[in-house]
């Protein structure tokens, strides 16, 4: 309830979205950095097709990063499994169904992986 009390420009017609905490342009934003609420520590490696007109995508998330290191960590896993995907949220979405890949290679670098889902 404070933050609301004590107001702030969200939006400005000359400069687009604003931040609420450093009244500066979301672009030019200084108070928020990249770094995502800390996980349980598990990585989880999912298939989802919801939303994508019945084309399967393998979700990463929990992945122990901020948000440039998963951007170049994503390329990586991305040319390991010879597909293309993105990187959304904190949640690495590869294309096509490569768990059996991915898992391995999570394992790799120390990280406690678990396949979720089906």
């Amino acid at each position: 309830m404070a933050k609301r009390s004590s107001g702030g420009l969200v939006f400005s017609t000359e400069q687009g979205r604003m931040c609420p905490e450093c009244r500066n342009a979301v672009s030019e934003c200084t108070c928020g950095d990249s770094r995502r609420p800390e996980s349980d520590g598990i990585v989880r490696v999912s298939r989802e097709t919801k939303g994508r007109k019945g084309k399967g995508v393998t979700l990463v998330t929990g992945i122990p990063m901020d948000d440039k290191e998963l951007k170049a960590y994503a390329k990586v896993l991305k040319a390991k499994c010879g597909t293309g995907g993105t990187v959304k949220d904190g949640v690495v979405e590869i294309q096509g169904d490569q768990r059996d890949l991915l898992v391995p290679l999570l394992e790799q670098k120390g990280w406690v992986v678990k396949r979720s889902g089906g």
